[in-house]
């Protein structure tokens, strides 16, 4: 039949061949996948996956997934399932580490990914205790056992081993590679972190905050800016945690903390009324104020027990304790190669990062390196904003 239509379509050719219609074979496995669950000491275990080819039995170079920062479960999920309004449907989150295991998976690679100690599925906190006492020591040592999990897998051929991390994930990923230089052949770096913990989180929660603000809301360049403004911008109030009187708290807009009342947080701002009583305030004498002071209280967690998100006092103390990634990646082995990855609308830990990492890389004379960035992809390597990357 095939030969028929190209004889017909050659004698014929002013008549256009039929329309053949292909469908992908979605039922068609071209993985499988092992379910494990890692013995992380001292009583702790978390759930693991290891994901491999479905068609023979390796060995199969191997992959190490290391997860970012917060409650992050092996599928490194980001963000929660929602409504669109508009289209009446449901929006699932991105989730890169699920993508990236199949993706490798299919090309001949075996790839191990894990869930933090104490977080299960969708950011859940399955034990508090756990979390709120994790440092980024735990987090290193969790992935040293992960890794000779990966290691021991009888698929899994030994030499050649990679190492792929995102974000926080990089941070522990270097360390890992120094640690085990003589088993990690490959780091990749996805939206990687150059500078300190403390200067990313000015960036985020003041910087980029500000230049938006300046640039998009701040119309007729005056310095000034209208809260009714602000309060109705969908991108500003996604910045600043989903309303703006999460700024201007009581403690956030006073000069002193240690005595603070009503009457002293409605004279710390000096709001201007224009000709319809819409309130401006000043965006470098009053807003930047404000929001160092959150980016402090942030970096300042109080103790106690601990069930954010984000993360809890031990883990921000030991983060900001410890050394930066542009100064603990001059003592990775020549022989590791290196795959910096980022996208160039990154808002959590901008692209500059990455090209830090690059020209440190090249004044160290590493000899196996490279840097791609990604136009208009955010941190989660997804479409994004430049200013925010859920939209």
């Amino acid at each position: 039949m095939f030969i028929l239509l190209l004889s017909i379509s050659d004698s014929y050719p002013s008549i256009p061949p039929p329309f053949i219609q292909i469908h992908a074979q979605f039922d068609l496995e071209t993985i499988k996948k092992r379910d494990l669950v890692i013995d992380l000491g001292n009583g702790i275990k978390t759930n693991a996956q290891l994901t491999l080819p479905v068609i023979g039995n390796g060995p199969y170079p191997g992959v190490l997934l290391i997860l970012g920062s917060g409650a992050e479960d092996m599928n490194e999920t980001a963000g929660f399932i929602h409504i669109n309004k508009t289209i009446g449907e449901k929006q699932y989150p991105p989730t890169p580490f699920f993508d990236i295991s199949i993706y490798l998976s299919e090309r001949g690679f075996a790839v191990l990914k894990y869930d933090k100690r104490g977080i299960g599925e969708n950011h859940t906190i399955i034990d508090a205790t756990v979390w709120g006492n994790m440092t980024q020591n735990d987090l290193i040592k969790d992935a040293d056992i992960a890794l000779n999990v990966l290691i021991q897998q009888p698929e899994v051929n030994t030499n050649k081993i990679s190492v792929l991390a995102h974000s926080e994930g990089t941070v522990i990923a270097l360390r890992l590679a120094i640690d085990n230089h003589d088993k990690v052949k490959n780091i990749v770096l996805m939206g990687s972190l150059a500078q300190s913990v403390s200067s990313i989180v000015y960036f985020q929660q003041v910087n980029l905050l500000l230049k938006y603000t300046k640039e998009i809301l701040d119309k007729n360049k005056d310095g000034l800016l209208s809260l009714k403004e602000a309060s109705e911008d969908l991108v500003f109030q996604s910045m600043v945690g989903g309303s703006i009187s999460i700024i201007f708290t009581k403690e956030n807009v006073s000069s002193d903390d240690t005595n603070t009342n009503d009457e002293q947080t409605s004279q710390s701002l000096n709001p201007k009324f224009n000709q319809d009583n819409e309130i401006f305030i000043s965006i470098e004498n009053e807003l930047r104020p404000a929001l160092k002071k959150l980016a402090e209280k942030f970096l300042t967690p109080t103790p106690g027990k601990c069930v954010s998100l984000e993360g809890c006092q031990l883990w921000v103390r030991s983060f900001l304790e410890s050394q930066v990634n542009l100064d603990i990646i001059s003592n990775i082995t020549k022989n590791t190669s290196i795959l910096l990855l980022k996208g160039e609308n990154d808002t959590q830990t901008p692209v500059e990062q990455a090209f830090l990492l690059e020209q440190k890389l090249t004044e160290l004379d590493h000899p196996d390196h490279i840097l791609i960035t990604y136009p208009n992809l955010g941190h989660e390597f997804s479409p994004s904003s430049e200013w925010y990357y859920l939209l």
